[in-house]
């Protein structure tokens, strides 16, 4: 199925233990469109586990894409076809996690070296759903030649029909390097993605690696289709707050902080009510009020209140907002 591609030209990369559905809630509240993607989850997990826990996903959060973690095509396919009925608008392959953990599950970066079981994955998720399939990888790993990987792989898997490929514009070290030095590193390679776009004007590609500010990524933007904030955008959520004007062309007003704030607390007084922990919703906002004076003491109260908060809904939501107290809405404006 096939979208406006104007929609994926900013999206939040998935990131593990960091963009949960609470987190996912969160940033919709910044941006109406920015694409937002799951935690990797891996088939044998949806396949055996909580599903109803591993795939909850609210309807604010749309557009929103499952990023799956395999490589056995029938598998991939079963879960491509359980995630859309969960209502995800997208499917994502995981071809770019460097962890041990990881490799000895025959998935993630390892695959860059095996693009036939890669397009094998991508034409049986392509039979199971109507929805997109996309890949997400690295330009190549180990001791592989970048250009000639990076070309080789996509061509491979395009010709199983994926249109859209998220590049991480460096290679991944699987042997020394621990997930953390894998994603600083290896250096980045922007131009390899640039050339990736020019040499394959049908594909729709992304560049994903270090890109921190709406301003760089309009720089991107002149040379590929779209463009993935992974860490920037969890540390300093308020960095997507122009994107839906600048980025997507929209003429509504910039949502404040604390407008922001206050449709997070609507959510945070229902989830403790269904019996999410508060802690479990609070740590997705320490950065929200980065740069502004009072941030500090926002960050301090809910680092040292929320963790064993037991209280009503209503206590909870009071306890943030005394956090809030410490940041002046004209301060923010300010700032």
């Amino acid at each position: 199925m096939s979208e406006d591609p104007i929609y994926r030209r900013l999206s939040v990369a998935p990131m593990m233990d960091w963009t949960d559905r609470h987190e996912r809630f969160f940033l919709r509240q910044i941006s109406a469109h920015v694409r937002l993607y799951t935690e990797m989850v891996t088939t044998g997990a949806i396949l055996h586990g909580r599903r109803d826990r591993l795939l909850a996903n609210d309807s604010a959060e749309h557009p929103v894409a499952l990023q799956l973690g395999g490589s056995e095509p029938a598998d991939l396919a079963e879960c491509a076809r359980i995630g859309a009925d969960f209502g995800f608008d997208e499917i994502n392959l995981n071809v770019g996690c460097p962890s041990d953990r990881v490799q000895s599950g025959q998935f993630g970066a390892c695959l860059m070296a095996e693009p036939d079981l890669v397009a094998d994955g991508v034409t049986a998720m392509r039979a199971a759903v109507d929805i997109p399939v996309t890949v997400k990888h690295r330009i190549a790993i180990d001791d592989m030649p970048e250009w000639e990987t990076l070309i080789g792989f996509v061509d491979r898997v395009a010709d199983a029909g994926c249109e859209h490929f998220i590049v991480h514009a460096r290679k991944a070290l699987l042997q020394g390097l621990s997930p953390k030095e894998n994603r600083e590193v290896p250096p980045l390679h922007y131009d390899l993605v640039h050339r990736l776009r020019a040499e394959c004007p049908s594909l729709h590609i992304t560049i994903n690696g270090g890109i921190e500010t709406l301003d760089d990524a309009m720089v991107h933007l002149k040379h590929v289709d779209g463009v993935m904030l992974g860490r920037a955008a969890y540390h300093n959520p308020y960095v997507l707050a122009a994107a839906d004007r600048l980025v997507f062309g929209s003429d509504t007003p910039v949502t404040t902080r604390h407008e922001v704030i206050r449709a997070y607390c609507a959510y945070i007084e229902r989830e403790i009510a269904a019996g999410t922990q508060l802690t479990a919703m609070t740590r997705h906002i320490l950065g929200l009020f980065n740069g502004v004076p009072g941030a500090r003491a926002f960050r301090r109260y809910l680092s040292e209140n929320a963790p064993g908060f037991e209280g009503t809904p209503g206590e909870g939501v009071a306890l943030v907002r005394t956090a809030v107290s410490f940041v002046s809405e004209d301060r923010c404006a300010a700032a």
